[in-house]
């Protein structure tokens, strides 16, 4: 009976195991992809006989998203190859311990993390769609004009590097609860209340 729950318990860890690192590789995949697409792009127009070239430092919001979503992907690139290492290397007669459940510290670090990374991820998201609807409706209040009907290609990258930034957002906040599941893990339930009657 023993062995029977140990085999479980061990398919149940490397399961949990392959879908962190699913996650982890589908954030780092997808907020790369979204700084690629914002943050190498630009586009050179003709305005009025003046040549005018859009880039990501136009609009602030849309670098700090470039800026935000690299180091995303970094993390996630990280932390993918810590649980490969962890799997790979640290185990109990070939049962793998997930990643962050031998040291409370350490799984405390990596849920801070996770969750600090899906505010930002979501936070800078959102921040440049805001900025990125002005550019596509203008502000006439403040005489700022339509930019995307001018610089269509450049307006497009950005609107796919938004899709990926949500996306992105959307993985890291299911890559949280993994985190912090692993992390509750660690402690104890406590023992139901003794009632004396």
């Amino acid at each position: 009976m023993s062995l029977y729950m140990a085999t479980t318990t061990a398919r149940r860890a490397a399961s949990e195991v392959k879908t962190e690192g699913v996650l982890r590789g589908a954030c780092a995949l997808l907020a790369a992809a979204a700084a690629l697409l914002v943050g190498l792009n630009t586009q050179t127009e003709t305005v009025i006989l003046i040549r005018k070239k859009a880039t990501v430092k136009d609009v602030q919001a849309l670098w700090v998203l470039a800026m935000a979503t690299a180091a995303t992907a970094g993390y996630h690139l990280l932390q993918l190859l810590r649980c490969f290492f962890f799997s790979r290397f640290f185990t109990d007669g070939g049962d793998a311990k997930p990643p962050c459940w031998g040291r409370r510290t350490l799984a405390w670090i990596c849920f801070l993390l996770d969750k600090g990374c899906a505010y930002m991820t979501f936070a800078t998201t959102v921040a440049a769609a805001q900025a990125c609807v002005v550019a596509l409706d203008g502000a006439h209040a403040l005489q700022w004009n339509k930019l995307c009907n001018i610089y269509t290609r450049f307006c497009e990258q950005v609107a796919g590097s938004l899709v990926c930034g949500v996306l992105a957002a959307i993985a890291a906040a299911l890559l949280s609860a993994v985190s912090a599941r692993n992390l509750f893990r660690l402690y104890p339930s406590a023992p139901p209340p003794f009632f004396s009657g």
